[in-house]
């Protein structure tokens, strides 16, 4: 999986990234929710409004391999931490301004900026997913519910499913399925509200970039 469809993968908004568009028609507009759907996105909405910070472990299986695991951190407004077990080498980190994707194996670096991705809706300081997203359905099942969601514009093919259960209210997991119709999901275990999270987790440096020679400052 290349390290965009991992970045895609980690979104827990309902939204999609640019890289999902496809040549196909847009979908049709989705059927407006019942008072009993609008009542669990709100409800969804404010669970993830008040997580503002939490910590917790995810699996991720996208059925072209065998599932990868990690750590995660987030810390809203603006940033998260998504940190891969070994031996994947993989870290991807929100530092409020940039998403920024590294790959020690590869020794790649890439930023993005974050209100090009998916999770500069999961991390702003208000949730909206009444905005620039569209909830394509409700479903519902023993445990919880799960809302389905797509670009609102109807620019960018593809979707998310977001799972949230109940007693208590807690995120679960997420799928996203890209424009070519594969499915990606992270399944979310032990999620915890937390406090004081060190500042350095949401800080990555370009280990690529050397620092300026001070012998050669002001030539």
């Amino acid at each position: 999986m290349t390290t965009r469809r991992r970045l895609l993968a980690l979104a827990a908004t309902a939204a999609l990234l640019p890289a999902a568009a496809s040549a196909t028609a847009p979908p049709a507009p989705a059927p407006a929710l019942s008072a009993d759907d609008q009542a669990l996105v709100d409800k969804a909405v404010a669970y993830l409004q008040g997580l503002a910070e939490a910590k917790g472990r995810f699996v991720q299986t996208d059925g072209r391999g065998p599932p990868t695991t990690g750590e995660l951190f987030l810390k809203r407004p603006g940033k998260a931490r998504f940190a891969y077990d070994p031996p994947s080498g993989l870290l991807v980190v929100s530092d409020g301004g940039r998403v920024i994707v590294q790959d020690k194996r590869l020794n790649t670096f890439t930023a993005y900026p974050l209100s090009a991705t998916p999770l500069s809706l999961f991390l702003a300081k208000t949730i909206r997913l009444d905005k620039g997203v569209q909830v394509a359905r409700v479903t519902r099942a023993a445990d919880g519910f799960t809302v389905v969601a797509r670009d609102g514009k109807r620019e960018t093919a593809g979707q998310i499913a977001i799972s949230f259960a109940d007693a208590p209210m807690r995120l679960v997991a997420w799928a996203v399925t890209d424009a070519q119709g594969h499915v990606t999901q992270v399944r979310i275990s032990d999620l915890e509200k937390t406090s004081g999270l060190d500042p350095a987790l949401f800080v990555l440096k370009n280990p690529n970039t050397r620092a300026p020679d001070p012998g050669r400052a002001g030539l």
